[in-house]
């Protein structure tokens, strides 16, 4: 059997796995308020081990597309405090990010590109002039599902480290924001007493600052064209 389907369908299978047994249930805003006393103590008789843990656990859950991201980021800010629950965070979302952009562009994405090189050459150029501004944009617009911008890049001919650091650098504001909404736990009721509207168009707007050196760079391109006419 073909070895990339062997690993596609060991993919499904794990995801198949997690769906039944229902595992993303265990991690629920309710039961980490519940257990917050429990969780505590843990942590403080063995930092290391829940660091190491939770870190993996974070790896799995993005790579596996768990739906638990937001409230381990809360645990990670409720466990470790915000600074270094954003920074305990961060490794594991980048690193479960990078193993779905290197999975996605094992099994479809070279192939995508091969079959579809001339239709996506447009594509891939614009995005390869400006793929900083897009990414991080695509990064900090909290409408897009963090998996889905990680299967897509890796259809993409974006590269690795163009990915590593505008996933690391681009979840930064967001880890911050729940890290910091974990810490203060004791006062949260529910998740959406942490997403408020003016936190949205906050991000919406460091979206849209990351695309004005592209909107600038396009409209000089258009007035150059426009002069030799």
């Amino acid at each position: 059997m073909n070895k990339k389907i062997i690993i596609l369908l060991l993919f499904v299978l794990l995801i198949i796995i997690a769906k039944f047994f229902e595992i993303d249930s265990y991690f629920t805003f309710e039961n980490l308020k519940s257990q917050q006393s429990i969780l505590a103590d843990f942590v403080e008789n063995n930092y290391l081990v829940t660091v190491i843990g939770f870190i993996l656990i974070y790896i799995v859950s993005v790579a596996f597309l768990i739906p638990i991201a937001t409230v381990l980021t809360l645990s990670g800010g409720f466990l470790f405090g915000t600074l270094f629950g954003a920074v305990f965070v961060n490794i594991g979302a980048t690193l479960g990010a990078v193993l779905a952009f290197l999975f996605a562009r094992y099994i479809v994405g070279n192939k995508v590109q091969e079959k579809y090189a001339s239709k996506l050459e447009k594509f891939n150029k614009e995005l390869e002039e400006n793929k900083f501004q897009y990414l991080f944009s695509l990064r900090f617009l909290p409408i897009f599902p963090f998996f889905l911008v990680n299967f897509f890049c890796g259809v993409t001919h974006v590269d690795l480290r163009t990915f590593f650091i505008t996933t690391s650098l681009g979840i930064i504001p967001g880890s911050l924001v729940y890290t910091y909404a974990g810490s203060q736990l004791a006062t949260i009721n529910a998740i959406e007493d942490i997403f408020t509207k003016e936190m949205l168009f906050a991000f919406v707007l460091l979206a849209l600052l990351m695309l004005i050196p592209v909107a600038y760079k396009k409209y000089k391109a258009y007035k150059q064209k426009e002069s030799t006419k």
